[in-house]
């Protein structure tokens, strides 16, 4: 069978600028980590839907758009951003 989306399921809009990356936490079926032109990274619980998420659960602020990210398989604790001419870890 074939399934069809008719829209979707979620909507997250805590960013303010365009949204460059997204992860799924490696750990966890219900943690997502994004980044945006608007220097934040956020991580969110999804683990309350189909209710609506309003904020998320981490935010970190960088000195620049964060164009990358990604979160470690080994170390679920630790994300690494990439923004200007740097790369950060970070621990969540």
């Amino acid at each position: 069978s074939a399934r069809v989306s008719s829209g979707p399921w979620l909507s997250l809009s805590c960013h303010t600028a365009a949204v460059n990356s997204i992860s799924w936490a490696p750990h966890s079926s219900c943690h997502i980590c994004t980044t945006a032109d608007d220097s934040q990274t956020l991580i969110w619980d999804l683990s309350a839907m189909p209710k609506p998420i309003e904020d998320p659960i981490l935010a970190y602020n960088a000195s620049a758009e964060v164009n990358q990210l990604q979160w470690s398989a080994l170390q679920p604790d630790w994300v690494a951003i990439a923004f200007d001419k740097r790369v950060q870890a970070l621990r969540v």
